[in-house]
């Protein structure tokens, strides 16, 4: 079951992060999130309330607060990063995030096998070649790194959160709920302060209404993907989870060669082959 649901946590985030980078070729990246994130958080509240899930509060919302607050943070560090470039620095470099969620599981008691870390090692190795690396060119921006550095800390802590936010499935619908609400809120706020400093808030062709479905898409996506993810998590070892859940990269990378016809380098197919290889390994190990 964990393999299961970890495994469509990497199709449901690779899918959301291909179509939410498309979006933003087309609208400012903030408010792609914003947007996005807004509709999962009408459509989550409607099944809140028709689940009765307000009867599930608890001191567990927290978590679901706080992986709310770190979420949005992180991704503006991330979108600034990919600005600042180059993406082939820093979308291998952002697969760090795994580290969090793993380095817990193993506070926490967890002891993978030998064959799980040797998937895991061959996995994130594979995500990494499959992200494209450069490996020569001009010299990095400090600055890139350490903002990547922080989005992958950010991404993961919101691995780790989000798997002790819920224990029932009416409870993980809420708790998801408290998250997109203050997505949204933190979002909105970094929009504000985006526009106060010339930023602009819309295309020039107006708001987006004709993408609607398409911002609907990346935010339930995203928001189905927090949920696989926190029940892989709660009925399996995290270390493997949090490994298998990190593959999304590689959907990413495909979906851009399926749908735009862009042309996977040898690199970034071999690390495609190792990455479905690693999750073989731990599936099985």
């Amino acid at each position: 079951m964990t393999a299961f649901f970890a495994l469509a946590t990497s199709l449901l985030w690779g899918l959301a992060d291909f179509g939410g980078g498309v979006l933003t070729r087309r609208a400012p990246a903030l408010t792609v999130v914003v947007v996005s994130q807004a509709i999962a958080a009408a459509v989550l509240g409607a099944i809140v309330v028709a689940t009765g899930g307000w009867s599930e509060a608890g001191p567990r919302l927290w978590f679901a607060f706080a992986a709310g607050l770190v979420g949005p943070v992180a991704m503006i560090c991330f979108y600034k990063a990919l600005a600042l470039g180059p993406m082939g620095v820093v979308s291998p470099l952002a697969t760090l995030s795994v580290a969090v969620p793993v380095g817990v599981g193993l506070v926490l008691g967890e002891r993978p096998g030998l064959t799980q870390v040797a998937g895991a090692a061959v996995a994130v190795t594979g995500v990494v070649l499959a992200g494209g690396p450069q490996l020569k060119g001009a010299p990095v921006q400090r600055q890139t790194i350490l903002l990547t550095l922080v989005a992958a800390l950010g991404f993961g802590a919101v691995f780790a959160l989000i798997a002790e936010a819920s224990t029932t499935v009416t409870g993980l619908f809420l708790a998801l709920f408290v998250q997109r609400v203050t997505n949204v809120a933190v979002g909105g706020a970094a929009l504000w302060v985006s526009v106060k400093r010339g930023g602009a808030a819309l295309p020039e062709s107006g708001f987006p209404w004709a993408a609607l479905p398409a911002l609907g898409f990346v935010g339930l996506a995203d928001v189905a993907a927090n949920g696989t993810y926190s029940i892989a998590a709660q009925h399996g070892p995290v270390t493997v989870a949090a490994v298998l859940a990190s593959l999304y990269p590689v959907v990413t990378a495909l979906a851009a060669r399926g749908f735009l016809r862009e042309r996977l380098r040898a690199t970034q197919a071999a690390g495609a082959g190792l990455a479905l290889l690693g999750t073989l390994l731990l599936a099985t190990g």
